[in-house]
């Protein structure tokens, strides 16, 4: 997978930092084929097993009054088509209610038992700061999945005493390395990914949320744009594509012991 950082910003060198499972985090079904579905396209074409976690059932969203008893359901389906198009198969859900995430102790608690169970190299997530540039982008509940799992991040599941039950059951402690967040403020962006060989791949898994597209072109057209301007922005040569990243380091070789 082709990675670029801006100079001296991104803790992550590709070349260095082995990944091989991620776990991903989103608020509602589309956030991810949104933020990063060519990441991860490119993570699964080498060999990168990746799992998604969809906090709520995205119940509040879709635009057609005639299909409210449904929306569950084909969000689900949605994002399973979705997900197959780059190479997903694992997702699992919260249950959440659509509008009304919050960080709280069941949330973290769910976040920390999966993160325990999948023990990924990177923990791919919503950012916890709002985008006063593009505020589309930080719907409270993309807000509160950012809260949610770099509050359990770091310390809740590496502290056996947090949540003791989960250890009890077999679940044991675990240090995350890598913390990646999307869909936050373009200052924190220091990580980019080259994605030019798999828009195709995000874009197709984009249009399968048709529930939540009403101007499908305009969709295509700023998501194309988007990747455009986050490679100018990393300095890659004309015509790429990439998608951006917060890479936060938690625990790496000068992380001191402890919580």
């Amino acid at each position: 997978m082709t990675s670029y950082a801006a100079p001296a910003q991104s803790p992550f060198n590709p070349d260095k930092h082995r990944v091989e499972r991620v776990l991903c985090f989103a608020a509602h079904p589309d956030d991810i084929d949104f933020g990063a579905a060519g990441t991860i396209a490119a993570w699964t074409a080498a060999g990168v097993e990746v799992s998604y976690c969809i906090m709520t059932d995205g119940d509040a969203g879709g635009f057609d009054p005639a299909h409210r008893d449904e929306i569950i359901a084909m969000r689900a389906a949605e994002q399973q088509r979705a997900a197959a198009l780059v190479g997903v198969t694992d997702i699992h859900y919260l249950h959440e209610r659509d509008g009304f995430l919050e960080p709280n102790h069941q949330v973290m608690w769910g976040v920390v038992k999966l993160i325990r169970e999948i023990r990924p190299d990177v923990v791919l997530s919503m950012h916890p700061e709002r985008n006063w540039n593009r505020i589309q982008k930080s719907h409270p509940d993309h807000l509160a999945v950012g809260e949610a799992v770099t509050r359990a991040v770091y310390p809740a599941v590496e502290n056996p005493y947090a949540y003791p039950e989960l250890a009890e059951s077999g679940l044991a402690a675990y240090k995350v390395p890598w913390l990646w967040l999307y869909a936050g403020p373009e200052e924190r962006e220091n990580h980019f990914i080259d994605v030019t060989e798999h828009v195709d791949s995000k874009l197709a898994a984009i249009h399968v949320h048709v529930s939540q597209h009403p101007d499908v072109e305009a969709m295509e057209a700023a998501v194309r744009t988007g990747m455009r301007v986050n490679a100018k922005r990393a300095g890659f040569p004309d015509g790429r594509s990439a998608e951006a990243f917060h890479v936060v380091t938690i625990n790496g070789p000068g992380t001191i012991a402890g919580f």
